[in-house]
């Protein structure tokens, strides 16, 4: 198939493909007219790459999987250099996950002790009900 029609399959545009060509992750076979000639490989490729930078990986990140696909595995992540990049994408979820529950816990602990000390709001005056009435002459008189 033509770089169009695999584009529109994959969901991505044209750009998109050439530039996976010119980083190593899509393969670039040629017809005999100079045309870019792609399979159902080269789509399962891009599926990978895809779901990928879907999970927030990077587009080196890919290159295992693809690596392992084009080595004739059913799978990207059949491949151990596959499963190694896998447990660093892990550990680094580890890492914003404790980093996010610390600064949770932080802001817990201000609110709360911003509950126990903040002062009580003040009553809400009502500036209507003196509207009606002609304002005391005297300010002692004032309710």
């Amino acid at each position: 198939m033509r770089i169009g029609e695999l584009a529109e399959r994959a969901g991505m545009t044209t750009r998109t493909l050439r530039y996976y060509e010119s980083r190593g992750l899509l393969p670039a076979r040629r017809t005999g007219n100079g045309y870019r000639d792609y399979d159902e490989t080269d789509l399962r490729l891009l599926e990978q790459i895809r779901t990928l930078q879907d999970f927030g990986f990077a587009l080196e990140d890919a290159r295992p999987f693809v690596d392992c696909l084009r080595s004739g595995h059913p799978t990207g992540d059949a491949c151990p250099a596959s499963l190694d990049v896998y447990r660093a994408k892990l550990a680094e979820l580890d890492a914003c996950i404790a980093e996010m529950q610390r600064v949770r816990n932080q802001v817990a602990a201000h609110l709360a002790y911003a509950e126990l000390t903040a002062a009580p709001a003040p009553e809400p005056r009502c500036d209507l009900a003196a509207a009606g009435r002609p304002a005391p002459s005297n300010p002692e008189d004032q309710p």
